[in-house]
């Protein structure tokens, strides 16, 4: 019979939350531009595979060097940031000429450089075909394809397709308008 003190017992594994953690220190760490991307690959690797909780902790242990203080500083500034990004947006699109939206209909409408599209936009950083708008289940949807300069809503990329509503602003290259529904405003 074997006796209870034969049995080894071995720290318990970091769990996710842990390893999420660590993941964000790491991430943030290559942002600030404190790790360069072999040591942030390397490091990521590790915490994968990390069997113990204090193989984690060295992974971050000299990047973790703000005081809650200096953490609350600089999210006051980030969000001030971000605010004021915002207003900029806002304030811009009041600017912005109209992209009158087309009654739908069975067929896309398709924006770019080329004449035969249905919307010309004769600008250098349009692509020929740049990108089309469709109605979809009563829904606007902006679908960017494949252009050079690249399609934005609101400031935010185009990657695929996105749903576009009015008094949002489009961009198309450098040219930018806000959409509207209706012709009078």
């Amino acid at each position: 019979m074997t006796s209870f003190s034969e049995f080894s017992t071995f720290p318990a594994r970091p769990s996710d939350a842990e390893r999420d953690r660590v993941l964000a220190v790491l991430r943030e760490g290559a942002a600030q531009g404190k790790l360069s991307h072999d040591t942030f690959v390397r490091r990521m690797d590790l915490a994968l595979v990390a069997r113990q909780s204090d193989e984690l902790k060295m992974l971050t242990a000299d990047l973790e060097t703000e005081s809650p203080w200096s953490r609350r500083v600089f999210g006051t500034v980030g969000r001030i940031s971000a605010f004021s990004s915002r207003l900029r947006r806002a304030w811009q699109s009041e600017r912005l000429p109209k992209l009158l939206l087309p009654e739908p209909g069975p067929y896309a409408l398709r924006i770019g450089r080329d004449p035969l599209n249905g919307l010309r936009l004769s600008h250098d950083t349009v692509s020929r075909v740049h990108a089309e708008l469709t109605t979809r289940g009563g829904q606007w949807i902006l679908r960017d394809l494949g252009s050079t300069n690249g399609t934005t809503v609101n400031g935010r990329r185009v990657i695929a397709t996105v749903v576009v509503r009015d008094g949002d602003m489009v961009s198309f290259g450098q040219m930018s308008f806000r959409l509207s529904a209706h012709s009078a405003k």
